[in-house]
């Protein structure tokens, strides 16, 4: 009885450090956010604190060397801890906002529990982060045939992105979370992806010029992850954690599209309406692709696909049963 006592004194006593990365530091909005979920986790018991990270890499290998207990980074990066939930962030999967909603409440589910443990390590939330959309140095780059030959930034350890760039006949051009912008920005590269709330802070508006534009078509979904080590945190924590973060995806999602909002329409550049099924297809067979090759996770690929034909019960894809 003696040493259960210490066991359990130790287990509410211990101190966890949560490595968070955020492009603008502690100064940024991802860690604004992790400074209110640190408050709400110590009514799970635990006692986190913050430390700050601008690279992302390094935030990672960090944590996997054991320097922290816990991550916040964005759903690609966190792919190598937990392929499930690294999976929603795939090439067309999601393509509106209300089915992020869904994929995102259902992570919430204490059925689902098992898929976000991986090893020692559990994704105990995640977030929306916003669709992805490609940003052209030249608006008149508005179809396949034109993106053809073009110098697209890749992220070097998201292997999917690579393989899509070449699947279309453009031409790769490595680059990381730190240094993207600067290649656009500086003439580099003449495409790159990215979230609304990234043009304002990363002055992607550089990049755009006065004949650039952003193409009006989702891409991928962007999230952020929150993963632990287990063995550093109280049981049962993750479930808590996962159902707060749930709480808060409607208000996430509001602030995404405000941001999509306030970006001058000049900038904007929709895709023709005959364009987009050859787009869907593409993206598609890639998705297959990268699953087959074991980049992403039948299970979760699965799970999105029903979310699509939910809300798009009469699309070609429903009736087949390759994904």
């Amino acid at each position: 009885m003696f040493a259960l006592g210490i066991l359990l004194n130790s287990e509410a006593e211990a101190k966890q450090t949560m490595c968070v990365f955020d492009l603008l530091g502690a100064g940024g909005d991802v860690y604004a956010m992790m400074k209110d979920y640190r408050l709400e986790a110590t009514k799970w018991g635990a006692d986190i604190e913050l430390k700050s990270y601008t690279d992302e890499r390094i935030a990672a290998e960090d944590f996997k060397a054991g320097q922290c207990d816990g991550l916040s980074l964005t759903g690609m990066r966190g792919r190598q801890f937990n392929a499930f939930t690294g999976s929603i962030d795939s090439i067309g999967a999601i393509t509106t906002y209300a089915q992020m909603r869904d994929v995102l409440g259902l992570l919430s589910s204490p059925k689902i529990s098992s898929s976000m443990v991986n090893g020692p390590y559990e994704v105990v939330g995640v977030t929306p982060l916003g669709a992805a959309y490609l940003l052209v140095n030249d608006r008149s780059i508005n179809n396949l045939p034109k993106i053809a030959g073009k110098k697209i930034a890749v992220f070097d350890y998201d292997k999917s992105q690579a393989i899509m760039v070449q699947k279309i006949g453009a031409q790769p051009v490595s680059a990381d979370i730190t240094n993207f912008a600067g290649k656009f920005n500086n003439g580099q590269v003449d495409i790159i992806a990215a979230p609304a709330m990234a043009i304002k802070p990363l002055e992607l508006y550089k990049g755009l010029g006065t004949k650039g534009a952003i193409i009006r078509f989702p891409i991928i979904q962007i999230t952020g992850n929150i993963i632990i080590n287990r063995a550093a945190f109280p049981t049962g924590f993750g479930q808590k954690s996962r159902e707060y973060i749930a709480t808060h995806i409607d208000s996430a999602l509001k602030n995404i599209v405000k941001t999509e909002k306030d970006i001058a329409e000049k900038y904007w550049v929709d895709v023709l309406e005959t364009d987009k099924p050859g787009y869907i297809k593409l993206m598609r067979e890639s998705r297959i692709t990268l699953m087959t090759n074991g980049i992403y996770d039948k299970k979760m690929l699965g799970l999105l696909k029903r979310v699509r034909c939910k809300h798009e019960p009469s699309s070609f894809e429903c009736a087949l049963k390759d994904e």
